[in-house]
């Protein structure tokens, strides 16, 4: 599909990128790059590429497709150096859960002759750096493309095709739209997760290890999200102010009037709101984004259970990490 395959960043996402791309014989050669020699060198011994470099500049030299997986706060410095290196025809695509700011640092970057085709694949674990990524991550998520309406429609459709053979599923849309929906189903969740454990490290000591301790599932999966990489959710946060803060402050208004419920008693209120949010969370299960299972699928002791399927393994972390 491509020649040569180069990933600036090979964290989490550029690593699953980089096995994907591998096991469907998707890139003749994939180059890697990284600033930091210790992950370049875990890169190498895991076998994710065919070509090593400090210097992004030299990875991109000859490539068809560059993606950038690094955080979003290190795209400017990154096209500083690959620039002039991009090869003429060459497709340029991210992994970044922030599309309008990408947009705006990137765009004066890219030469005309080359095909800035930003993306997001909705997918993710808590986990980072190059030994995290699996080749399945993809399969059965969305990857979402915001092309600008000037962008050659056969680079766009190559682009696509290259998702597509990973298992994703592609939708293209405005970067204004993709950052206001991401904001409300993917960054304002995980703010919310990371004010929720933050308040269970302020408690006093012996609090806080009986939270830990008795921890329910609910806990346990905020506590989940909010293990997520640092560096990036600080970059989300920073570069998606406006659309995080709009969705940010419905979130308050609706949390202020089920404070109320909850002060004033209102049963028939609060099970009217559960209501709906119950059918909210069933068509995510039948939209295939969740599993249906008791308890989300966890194995519990002494049960038999059948491996999950990978869709329900994988979450909409998104963004790239370069350790």
């Amino acid at each position: 599909m491509f020649q040569k395959l180069a990933l600036i960043g090979i964290g989490l996402i550029g690593s699953s990128i980089a096995r994907a791309a591998r096991v469907k014989s998707l890139a003749r050669t994939i180059a890697i790059s990284t600033r930091k020699a210790a992950t370049l060198d875990e890169a190498r011994a895991l076998g994710l590429g065919d070509s090593y470099s400090l210097d992004p500049a030299e990875a991109v030299r000859g490539a068809d497709l560059v993606i950038l997986c690094t955080p979003i706060g290190a795209y400017g410095a990154v096209m500083e150096q690959i620039a002039g290196a991009l090869e003429p025809g060459a497709i340029l695509s991210d992994v970044g859960s922030v599309k309008q700011h990408v947009m705006k640092v990137v765009a004066s970057w890219v030469p005309a002759s080359v095909h800035f085709i930003p993306g997001h694949p909705i997918a993710g674990t808590e986990h980072s750096g190059p030994a995290s990524g699996f080749p399945e991550l993809f399969v059965g998520r969305w990857c979402v493309l915001t092309p600008d309406k000037d962008v050659d429609p056969i680079a766009v459709d190559r682009l696509t095709a290259f998702w597509g053979a990973m298992g994703s599923n592609v939708e293209s849309m405005s970067a204004e739209h993709h950052d206001l929906v991401l904001a409300i189903t993917s960054h304002v969740p995980h703010l919310v997760a990371y004010n929720i454990v933050g308040t269970v490290a302020d408690l006093e000591a012996d609090t806080q290890s009986e939270v830990i301790k008795f921890s329910a599932s609910g806990f346990r999966d905020f506590t989940r999200i909010a293990a997520s990489d640092p560096i990036m959710w600080r970059d989300v946060f920073l570069t998606n102010r406006d659309a995080v803060l709009e969705m940010l402050g419905r979130f308050l208004e609706d949390l202020a009037k089920l404070q109320r419920a909850v002060r004033v008693g209102d049963g028939p209120g609060l099970e009217a709101l559960f209501t709906r949010t119950r059918a909210i969370r069933r068509s995510i299960i039948n939209a295939g984004q969740e599993t249906a299972a008791a308890d989300f699928g966890r194995p519990h002791p002494g049960e038999k259970t059948e491996p999950a399927p990978v869709s329900d393994l994988v979450r909409e972390h998104g963004g790239g990490d370069d350790a």
